[in-house]
């Protein structure tokens, strides 16, 4: 549970967050000097996640302050003057109504509370002098007190306003009433485990009860940093939480969008409708950085931007892009239902729904998931946006038009003109004309023939490069009668004069050609598994299917092609790697002709 030393957390500060120093407000607190401080006024904001902890953490929390009450289980081991035991950092930052809104330990700080809250419930039978005045303090802990120090019961330090949170009211009846019996959310749960806890304190050493929290409330120590706006505080959450996950653009957004909701009278059809989006997000979008939510606002991002006019190859921030003018672009109804229309199109995409689209367009759809880079993904959905109708469906033709166009382009370029930030410019500013109904022609961005030839016949086709599966998999449903392939199916390369035949024969007279285009095809994992290191003659078994010796049929290929290849041929060999080779260039060349794409 702890991560950093008071120390090194102060100078990891420092180190991270260097520029942001003079705006930050920074020192160590016990917990009653931190929550018993009259201007004391958490709030954990809408933006933030549910509560989430359980009884593991609950349970280490106490052994760790419990073994640091009582060194060695004895009591006067304990130096109250000297001993601090550090709990970790809370991030905060004062919003416009005073509070002081957590961005980094929520989770201690509902926990700590639900902590005070039971011993407090405790004390309530209690009637000797140490428990009175222990109790004292723990009141002003959890509730505003007026000028002599007495709280009010119904003014707590801490509120929630979590819009996913459908427990958080319990989490302050908890607080104010100190009764969990018939609750069941997280809440409730810790505070009984805190509960049976404390009682079996109680009983197991009387002697020691008075003196845990006491301990808690003035030897443990907490960070406090206040920083002076919402920003500084998120980036220093980033600072500190590299192995935790750090708050997400959407969370952000999330918490604009139900203020929004909520001034309307909408918030629980907005509650309902994020969560709902928020499982769908997760189930088709598993992006290598950020969260499947912000994958979705950054497709939607570039929809926007095409119809600003936006074609800057600089793409700022997605943060940044949607908080411009007070973030007035998530202040808009349209602007929910068309981001929720977007994931439902790439869910069908993902899915590879028949019903919505033609095999024809699925087997492109098929080609694009094995780009050599993600920007396909957002000139599609730039694509939806524009040209979808009231009911969400595009033109089948002119679909299958412009998925063989963004192919041809993309694959071409990745070749010619290496590494996605040169794709920007022309993918920004077709983006521009999409959302204005043009043709898209790529103008100023066609390929000359003998340049794209010659940078074929020179690139180095290994299998860690992307743009070599994307090739196959694009060369796989050139063949007459290819049908479409699952996307939940995972394939491979295969060298068809496998690379171990070569190791062992020798017999390819350019060596060169075993990592050549001729030489490779997309298969089966499984079937690649058992045919990669055998001689062509011995792999057709594998590429047909066959029944082994329990009788079992194991299923051939469903890349035609080498199904084909298996009936029509007994081996493949150097002479059959540069046929091939030169078709798949050749054929690529006339495929970028047929799309417009060749000067």
């Amino acid at each position: 549970m702890i991560i950093y030393s008071l120390n090194c957390l102060i100078k990891l500060i420092r180190k991270g967050v260097n520029k942001y120093m003079s705006k930050l407000n920074i020192d160590q607190k016990t917990i009653k000097d931190l929550f018993a401080d009259k201007k004391a006024d958490f709030l954990i904001p809408d933006y933030q996640r549910p509560y989430a902890w359980g009884e593991k953490e609950c349970q280490t929390l106490w052994d760790d302050i419990f073994a640091f009450a009582f060194p060695e289980n004895d009591c006067d081991k304990f130096d109250s003057d000297n001993d601090e035991y550090f709990l970790g950092p809370i991030v905060t930052f004062k919003n416009e109504e005073g509070k002081q809104e957590i961005i980094d330990g929520q989770q201690r700080l509902t926990t700590l509370m639900l902590l005070l809250r039971a011993f407090y419930a405790i004390y309530g039978y209690m009637q000797d002098d140490r428990a009175i005045k222990t109790s004292k303090l723990i009141e002003q802990c959890i509730w505003k007190t007026d000028e002599f120090g007495d709280p009010d019961k119904n003014a707590l330090k801490i509120n929630s306003e979590v819009a996913t949170d459908d427990e958080k009211n319990e989490f302050l009846y908890i607080l104010i009433e100190g009764d969990a019996e018939g609750k069941h959310s997280r809440y409730a749960a810790n505070f009984k485990f805190f509960q049976v806890k404390i009682s079996e304190f109680l009983k197991s050493y009387p002697s020691y009860f008075s003196f845990l929290p006491i301990r808690i409330l003035n030897n443990c120590i907490l960070l406090p940093i206040e920083a002076e706006s919402q920003d500084t505080a998120l980036r220093i959450f980033s600072t500190l939480n590299d192995r935790g996950l750090p708050l997400s653009d959407a969370d952000i957004f999330k918490a604009q969008f139900y203020k929004y909701y909520a001034n309307k009278g909408k918030k629980d059809d907005f509650i309902k409708k994020w969560k709902a989006l928020e499982t769908l997000c997760n189930s088709i979008f598993h992006p290598l950085r950020g969260t499947p939510m912000d994958e979705l606002f950054t497709r939607y991002m570039y929809y926007e931007r095409a119809l600003q006019e936006n074609k800057s190859s600089t793409t700022e921030a997605l943060r940044k892009f949607y908080e411009r003018d007070g973030y007035a672009l998530l202040k808009n109804d349209q602007t929910l239902e068309n981001i929720i229309d977007l994931a439902n199109f790439w869910k069908d995409v993902i899915a590879q729904n028949a019903d919505r689209f033609s095999t024809q367009v699925l087997c492109q759809l098929f080609i694009l998931n094995y780009a050599p880079n993600g920007m396909w993904t957002y000139f599609l959905s730039v694509y939806y946006m524009a040209n979808r109708n009231s009911d969400g469906e595009l033109n089948d033709e002119d679909l299958y038009t412009f998925l063989n166009q963004t192919i041809a382009f993309v694959w071409a370029y990745a070749i010619t003109n290496p590494g996605v930030n040169a794709l920007r410019a022309p993918i920004y500013a077709e983006m521009i004309n999409i959302v204005k109904h043009k043709t898209i022609e790529f103008r100023g961005y066609m390929f000359d023939r003998d340049h794209v030839k010659r940078a074929f016949l020179n690139y180095r086709f290994g299998n860690n490069r992307a743009i070599t599966k994307a090739m196959l998999a694009w060369w796989c449903f050139q063949q007459e009668g290819q049908e479409l392939l699952s996307s939940e199916t995972v394939f491979e390369i295969e060298h068809i004069y496998a690379k171990n035949r070569q190791t062992k024969e020798k017999s390819l007279e350019k060596p060169e050609l075993l990592e050549s285009l001729g030489n490779k095809a997309i298969l089966e994992r499984r079937i690649n598994i058992r045919a990669s290191d055998y001689r062509f003659e011995d792999k057709i078994k594998y590429y047909q299917g066959y029944i082994n010796n329990r009788n079992q049929r194991k299923e051939g290929t469903k890349n035609i092609e080498l199904l084909k290849l298996s009936k029509t041929a007994t081996d493949f060999t150097g002479v059959d790697i540069e046929h091939r080779n030169q078709h798949i260039i050749w054929s690529f060349m006339e495929y970028l002709t047929q799309n417009g794409l060749m000067k």
